[in-house]
């Protein structure tokens, strides 16, 4: 499937700014069933950019700025190669240990009520793929709508009691349930192609299986990610995978808004 992605970023400042810096995750890695044929990171203003790899192989983009700087707008176009692989990741970069991803994190720890759900979620088959689909499935009929929101910071425990999630949230439950089973689990952030536009990239979660390697689960539709996603990121949690994150030097209020665009092209033949 060809996916055209077109993702604006605008920072607007309540007093101008006297330096930026930013790292943006925004540009998609090659695998096997992956393949970026375009990719354009611009910004509205003079602006140093280097571009760089992180310790989870994620491709990185160092944004500096100097101001005074009022607004900041960051605009990513790109299009994007995709096959269908049933979900197994093949042919990434994994420079990190599957262990390493039995990490827990304070956006990853889960609750009693979370960890019991997950007991129940998995049911009764021995075999761990089979255990992870239905967790995946149990997650999503309990969050059946769940939209792709800016992050609010909430915890993986926090989401699950308070009973109302985004993307990024049931990811985190998803992860921190795994993990709680011994397996090791991560967060992903990326795209997914649907006609609606929205505000935040799309998030789910990718669990290593001995013998398989990795495979993404999408509590969001209950079903692994199809030729429709694109991965961009991955990290132990929302906050190491974020598209964007950063510092600012100077005082007043940061406003933030994103405009996001995933488009279908066409199936490649």
């Amino acid at each position: 499937m060809r996916i055209a992605i077109d993702h604006k970023t605008h920072y607007r400042f309540s007093e101008p700014q006297a330096r930026i810096v930013q790292m943006l995750r925004l540009t998609p890695c090659d695998t096997q069933d992956q393949t970026v044929v375009s990719w354009l990171v611009g910004v509205d203003c003079d602006a140093r950019l280097r571009d760089s790899t992180d310790g989870y192989g994620n491709a990185v983009t160092m944004l500096y700025a100097e101001g005074p700087i009022e607004a900041l707008d960051i605009t990513v176009t790109g299009e994007v190669l995709t096959s269908e692989s049933n979900g197994v990741v093949r042919g990434s970069a994994e420079p990190l240990p599957p262990l390493y991803y039995l990490r827990s994190t304070p956006r990853t720890r889960a609750s009693d009520a979370l960890f019991v759900f997950a007991a129940d979620g998995v049911g009764t088959s021995g075999d761990q793929l089979d255990q992870l689909h239905s967790l995946n499935a149990a997650l999503h009929q309990r969050f059946p709508c769940v939209p792709d929101l800016p992050d609010a910071g909430c915890t993986a425990a926090q989401a699950f009691e308070a009973g109302k999630a985004s993307s990024r949230d049931v990811a985190q439950m998803f992860i921190a349930a795994a993990r709680g089973l011994m397996v090791p689990a991560r967060y992903v952030s990326g795209y997914r192609a649907e006609d609606a536009a929205r505000s935040a990239p799309h998030a789910w979660a990718e669990a290593h299986i001995a013998g398989l390697g990795w495979v993404g689960f999408d509590p969001s539709t209950g079903l692994s990610p199809d030729e429709s996603y694109v991965r961009a990121a991955i990290g132990l949690d929302a906050s190491s995978a974020a598209a964007t994150g950063g510092m600012r030097i100077g005082q007043g209020q940061e406003q933030l808004a994103i405009d996001l665009h995933v488009d279908q092209l066409g199936r490649e033949e």
